[in-house]
């Protein structure tokens, strides 16, 4: 909750409240956003989410993203994902959150992550420390998959 303190500004939303979001057929899903490097990104993300660019003033370029465009941002634990989102508020963007406990709790919780449209079981742990923060061999659950992704 550290991360609370510093950001007091920025909305969070739990991992349990992505995944009814993205779990609720019919309903429009938040545009995902990875404030990680492409190098973790690549090893794996949440199904749909976009690699946040480095300068957030690129999102401008996004079609179809709006100041009310529902947005979800997450990093490893939530700390980047956090200061990206305070960029976005300062921006304009008026429904921003920041993922708690980000995709390491995501994983954690044993919700799937992606890989080129597959599910994969790792996660690009940041660093050897941080990697401690993941718990390992943790099986993956299909049952918050968004409606059309694909299974295992």
């Amino acid at each position: 909750y550290l991360i609370h303190l510093q950001f007091p500004d920025v909305q969070f939303l739990s991992t349990r409240e992505l995944a009814a979001w993205l779990a609720q057929p019919g309903n429009a899903p938040p545009f995902l956003l990875d404030a990680r490097t492409a190098e973790e990104y690549e090893v794996s993300h949440l199904y749909s989410a976009r690699l946040a660019p480095s300068d957030a003033h690129a999102l401008n370029q996004w079609i179809g993203l709006t100041n009310s465009t529902p947005i979800v941002a997450y990093c490893s634990v939530g700390y980047r994902s956090a200061k990206f989102a305070r960029q976005l508020q300062a921006m304009g963007y008026k429904n921003v959150f920041n993922l708690e406990g980000s995709i390491f709790e995501w994983v954690n919780e044993g919700r799937p992550v992606y890989g080129e449209e597959q599910t994969v079981r790792q996660v690009h742990p940041f660093n050897s420390l941080w990697g401690l923060l993941l718990t390992p061999n943790l099986p993956l659950s299909s049952e918050v998959a968004p409606e059309g992704t694909p299974s295992k």
